[in-house]
């Protein structure tokens, strides 16, 4: 299996700063970084390191749940999934991901609602995302459409 690369370059303080992220390995693009717009409601075009995360858990999640669906027997027609990562002050200083919520809507074919649910848990223990962020609490809410 391959490695996947993005850089940063950043230049500055952390509150006057800001930088870069390029995803190197695909060249898909290069988004702006700024610890302020990271630590808004509000990105401001922005990027974070947390939004990041979120892409990834979600996409992996995702090609997780649709391998543990088949391999129940089932067959996935249509999965939206969402992971919402939060940011909070951690209590030993600094900041920390505090979590990380799980949203999925599926269409499956051969799966009741509790077996998609069986599956969608397999698939939140068994995604080399969330093996990855085995310290942060993960959280899933999973139903059928």
């Amino acid at each position: 299996m391959p490695t996947r690369t993005a850089r940063t370059a950043w230049n500055g303080t952390l509150m006057e700063g800001g930088g870069q992220v390029e995803l190197t390995s695909s060249g898909v693009g290069t988004y702006d970084v700024s610890f302020p717009k990271r630590a808004a409601e509000d990105a401001g075009g922005t990027t974070s390191p947390e939004e990041l995360i979120a892409a990834a858990h979600s996409s992996c999640f995702a090609m997780q749940l649709s391998a543990v669906i088949a391999e129940a027997g089932g067959t996935p027609v249509a999965l939206q999934v969402t992971a919402d990562v939060t940011l909070r002050p951690d209590p030993a200083g600094g900041f920390r991901i505090s979590g990380i919520h799980l949203t999925v809507r599926g269409e499956v074919e051969g799966l009741d609602a509790d077996g998609f649910q069986r599956a969608a848990e397999a698939a939140k223990t068994g995604c080399p995302v969330s093996k990855a962020l085995t310290g942060t609490e993960i959280t899933l809410d999973a139903a059928l459409d």
